[in-house]
């Protein structure tokens, strides 16, 4: 699973900035999309490998967006920017039980990692260029929004990637995966003053420290 809330200027009404800045709103449905995508089938395509062929039986191998968010989700990340996505998997399939959810799980966020360090390369490799066919700005901000979804999915919390590897290493956690603690923790999050700004420095950070150039 993946929640990405697009934290920053526009977290409170991102529905806003279609009208302030329409450009901006559309690259970052765009990234969001591909990124949580990519997160999604990254957990798939993991869960294959260690013998769960349920993502290729239900269909989640794929590109399409709408089967990995649905269109709520798709709604909701272009009125709110918070999006999510699920992959079906079924964890009484895998090889080595416990070393497989650990694998699957991290996929997603390692998956987001990797991207991030992808376009903090491209900011790189424009910054040294004469020519841009995207603009240095898009990068960044498709840098930035995949070391968010990195970090947040990593934090410990139903029903996020982060939990589920611990539950693995420490097994009594697991009767909290379906207790209403993940819920009220999540949204204890959601209401934390700079929680998101917080997260948001962090990628801005990484990508000052990784690329060379300074903070935008």
């Amino acid at each position: 699973m993946v929640t990405n809330s697009v934290w920053g200027e526009f977290q409170n009404m991102f529905f806003s900035v279609l009208l302030d800045d329409p450009v901006l709103f559309l690259r970052v449905v765009i990234i969001v999309i591909l990124s949580v995508t990519l997160h999604e089938l990254a957990h798939g395509f993991v869960a294959v490998t260690q013998g769960d062929d349920t993502p290729e039986k239900s269909g989640h191998l794929t590109l399409n967006p709408v089967v990995h968010m649905g269109w709520e989700s798709i709604i909701f990340l272009c009125v709110a920017g918070i999006a999510w996505g699920q992959m079906p998997v079924n964890p009484s399939n895998f090889r080595i039980p416990k070393l497989s959810n650990i694998l699957v799980s991290a996929a997603g966020p390692f998956l987001n990692l990797s991207l991030g360090l992808l376009f903090i390369g491209l900011m790189r490799i424009m910054a040294d260029s004469s020519q841009e066919l995207f603009s240095l700005e898009f990068f960044y901000l498709a840098a930035r929004i995949n070391l968010i979804l990195f970090l947040f999915n990593l934090l410990p919390i139903p029903p996020l990637d982060g939990f589920h590897v611990l539950s693995e290493i420490i097994p009594g956690l697991k009767p909290l995966q379906n207790s209403p603690f993940g819920f009220f923790a999540m949204m204890v999050l959601f209401l934390l003053p700079g929680f998101g700004a917080g997260l948001a420095m962090i990628a801005d950070v990484a990508i000052a420290r990784l690329s060379g150039l300074p903070l935008m």
